[in-house]
């Protein structure tokens, strides 16, 4: 893999000029410093997944460590979905942290945490509205519907967790990998800049993660519950949920409870709480 920052010199190589590299080196300068929570920030210019590829170093790379890739070829959503975009055409990077002190049964928020941080950094940075869809999808406004425009993939490494985050950022209406997908072009950034983008989420993310670690993971104390659910387009509405072992669920969202599930009223009155699965928004009656 070669560091883009390597070749960003080169600007015959790069085939769209609305497209430009990352700066690795001026997001280093503004984001590793002595008093931050990111200890190394790494630019590729591609690679197979970013998760993965810190999964793999968790054990040698201090807490803090940040893989951003250009381009991801075989970049993952929920359910090993896959997750394919042009190269420079969103931000593809993941995160290693090292929660040490906060109880593990908590560290489920972290998945939660990084949408709140998210949806904040790209508000203040992009002027866009982004709401959150249980319990990992980053969903923005187009045309008057509701479209998906990221994802977040926690997994864990021995006693690290690894956060991805994928975010379309330039893609165009053609170049949607599904329909019903999104971006912040299209749903009408003020910024579509990413460098000051990732600044921002990365910046919204630490503060967040200072805080929840601060409360030692209670999602109550340290404000994440109450702002999840603030900003949480799940609830309220009629939804499915379709639950490993192929059991389905339908009812009313009304609620995430302090471990982070997801609290669904059916229409006998039973509230079920759901901890994994795959959520789908049904239109009203």
């Amino acid at each position: 893999m070669t560091p883009s920052d390597a070749s960003a010199g080169s600007a015959g190589r790069w085939s769209s000029l609305d497209r430009p590299p990352l700066n690795a080196a001026s997001l280093r300068r503004a984001l590793v410093t002595p008093d931050s929570l990111w200890t190394s920030l790494e630019v590729v210019e591609s690679t197979g997944s970013t998760n993965s590829d810190l999964a793999a170093r968790a054990g040698e790379l201090p807490e803090g460590a940040v893989l951003v890739a250009e381009e991801q070829s075989a970049g993952r959503g929920r359910l090993d979905r896959s997750w394919v975009a042009p190269a420079r055409s969103g931000l593809f990077f993941s995160v290693l942290l090292k929660p040490a002190g906060v109880p593990v049964e908590r560290w489920a928020w972290l998945t939660l945490l990084a949408g709140v941080a998210t949806a904040t950094g790209l508000s203040r940075a992009a002027g866009v509205d982004t709401a959150l869809k249980w319990p990992n999808d980053l969903l923005v406004t187009v045309d008057g519907e509701e479209r998906k425009t990221g994802g977040i993939l926690a997994e864990k490494a021995d006693d690290a967790l690894v956060i991805g985050i994928g975010l379309n950022v330039t893609l165009t209406e053609d170049e949607l990998p599904v329909p019903g997908a999104g971006s912040l072009a299209l749903a009408k950034a003020t910024v579509t800049d990413r460098d000051p983008l990732l600044k921002a989420v990365l910046r919204s993310l630490e503060d967040w993660y200072g805080r929840w670690r601060a409360a030692e993971g209670d999602p109550a104390a340290s404000g994440l519950q109450e702002t999840y659910a603030a900003g949480c387009a799940t609830l309220g509405r009629h939804v499915r949920a379709e639950l490993p072992g192929g059991r389905e669920l339908t009812g009313t969202a009304e609620a995430v409870d302090a471990e982070g599930r997801l609290v669904v009223r059916t229409a006998e009155g039973e509230r079920e709480r759901v901890g994994a699965g795959d959520v789908i928004h049904l239109r009203a009656h």
